[in-house]
């Protein structure tokens, strides 16, 4: 259900200049990743809906590497091929190998909230958010931050280097139509006429 939502929300917004661009991410379980039919599954949301691949990003955590990496790496491949992109959340939280995150076809690591609660106040949240930005950039792959809560953690990262946020600093979780009212707003903020 969440999916099929996520690729209506998609296709519904694809006609309108101020949320074409927009991507909804969907966490995965690894127990719904495992499923033999997911990746058609998630072929028939988006053939059904009309939605953009490209606007999709699946989120999945480490523990999904834990088991049969090979089966994990042929489904986000056969997806990626369609356009679908990939984050890994909760990045630095699991047990997951680097040698595994180099076959990965992820776009995304995200730095997890446990880190980026005390990145003000503990130098190792603070070291291991740098690690991550750091390794994201090497790999080139998009880092953001979840859990930004204050002004001080958002421009803190800003300074390591992290430029993608989420968390409460910017909104609470809004149903859609306060959603799409948020939106008009932070526009009129960023070109006030």
């Amino acid at each position: 259900w969440v999916l099929e939502t996520a690729c209506e929300q998609i296709t519904a917004w694809a006609d309108r200049t101020q949320t074409s661009s927009l991507s909804i991410a969907v966490n995965i379980s690894a127990l719904q990743f495992r499923q033999p039919e997911f990746v058609q599954q998630v072929l028939s949301a988006l053939s059904r809906t009309g939605a953009n691949p490209k606007n999709l990003r699946l989120e999945l955590t480490e523990s999904m590497l834990v088991e049969d990496i090979e089966e994990v790496i042929a489904k986000m491949t056969e997806l990626r091929s369609h356009g679908l992109r990939f984050s890994l959340d909760d990045f630095g939280t699991g047990y997951s190998s680097l040698a595994y995150l180099k076959r990965l076809s992820l776009d995304r690591l995200k730095i997890d909230r446990s880190f980026v609660r005390d990145i003000l106040a503990d130098s190792t949240s603070r070291a291991i958010a740098q690690t991550i930005i750091s390794l994201g950039k090497a790999m080139g792959l998009s880092v953001i931050a979840e859990g930004v809560e204050t002004e001080e953690q958002r421009s803190l990262l800003t300074a390591l280097g992290c430029h993608s946020f989420q968390g409460f600093l910017f909104s609470h979780p809004l149903p859609l139509d306060q959603f799409h009212a948020f939106l008009k707003g932070f526009a009129k903020s960023k070109n006030p006429r």
